[in-house]
């Protein structure tokens, strides 16, 4: 098993608990919101964010944004 499958399993648990009392929460506050369901779990949506904050990739795109953008760029008219 690699990390990102231990990431899920405990994402998954989490959510086990965490979704019935919100929406016992949610039921009992009068808060109504939209029940269309996700082609997408909450915890494969939540294990994506967190594989791409663990990975560099937004890093890599603060540090290139700048050299990016001294680059002479050539209108297209």
């Amino acid at each position: 098993m690699n990390n990102l499958d231990a990431v899920f399993l405990d994402i998954e648990d989490f959510f086990q608990t965490f979704l019935p009392a919100w929406e016992d929460y949610l039921i009992s506050s009068g808060v109504k919101q939209r029940n269309k369901p996700s082609l997408l779990s909450v915890s494969k949506v939540m294990t994506i964010v967190i594989a791409f904050h663990q990975s560099m990739v937004w890093r890599l795109k603060n540090l290139l944004h700048p050299l990016y953008l001294s680059l002479p760029h050539q209108r297209i008219s």
